[in-house]
């Protein structure tokens, strides 16, 4: 790889795990750099799964006070993540990169929508209620099932699946939405690992940049507007749509 490139990477995977500790769509920059740089769709997908993980542990870290009541629900929820994220991994896996190639844009575009949708769909709520509520399960089981499928724009809709079904306070949502990335990805990992999926070159270059980020974004989720960022991933992701409608 060219030092230019490598630089590429890193700055991706460094704002990559920022805007998944503020809110999530990542996994844009992280897909998006990988693909660009040559690698084939399904291990660009499956290689993200594996770069954004230290991110998911890191700003979990950083919101462990915020996290600490929350255990109870968390374990529900992580197990039926666990599951969905399981089925969707291996549905990724039966695909050829020609059949996912297709779908790319699509899922890209569909993704894009509902992150720049995502305040709106989160309920303005004072009152707080069991995450793990069955419609809590439902929600996590299909938002799992799509992030170890593909995983762009997951983070938001967890945000907005947990506050549905919990409503509360933003912070309180974000940690549990990243411990519930953590359950995810690691899912998709294994299978994906076993698969042969993931250009290990490449996540190499971006795991500490990743890690650095999602530590680095929880500080900047109380203090930069997330308006900002929101906008800045939206157009990534518009741009990553047209791009690859185009160059399908």
């Amino acid at each position: 790889m060219s030092m230019a490139l490598i630089c590429l990477l890193f700055v991706a995977g460094f704002l990559s795990g920022a805007v998944n500790a503020i809110a999530g769509g990542g996994t844009f920059l992280t897909f998006g750099a990988l693909t660009l740089a040559g690698v084939p769709p399904i291990s660009a997908n499956a290689t993200s799964s594996i770069i954004q993980f230290p991110g998911y542990i890191t700003s979990t870290l950083a919101y462990r006070k915020e996290f600490s009541g929350l255990w109870k629900g968390a374990l529900a929820l992580g197990i039926v993540s666990a599951i969905a994220a399981l089925g969707g991994a291996l549905f990724l896996i039966s695909l050829s990169n020609p059949s996912f190639r297709a779908m790319v844009p699509w899922l890209l575009l569909a993704a894009t929508a509902v992150f720049a949708a995502g305040p709106k769909l989160r309920p303005k709520t004072a009152g707080e209620s069991h995450p793990a509520s069955p419609l809590g399960l439902a929600l996590q089981a299909a938002t799992s099932f799509y992030g170890g499928f593909f995983g762009a724009g997951m983070g938001i809709m967890m945000l907005a699946s947990l506050g549905l079904a919990s409503g509360g306070d933003y912070h309180r949502l974000n940690a549990l939405k990243n411990f519930l990335s953590i359950v995810i990805a690691a899912v998709a990992i294994i299978v994906f690992v076993g698969a042969g999926a993931v250009s290990w070159i490449h996540a190499l270059v971006m795991i500490p940049a990743t890690a650095l980020g999602g530590y680095a974004g929880v500080a900047m989720a109380k203090k930069v507007p997330q308006a900002v960022l929101r906008w800045l991933v939206v157009s990534a992701g518009v741009g990553l749509s047209i791009y690859y409608f185009v160059t399908g």
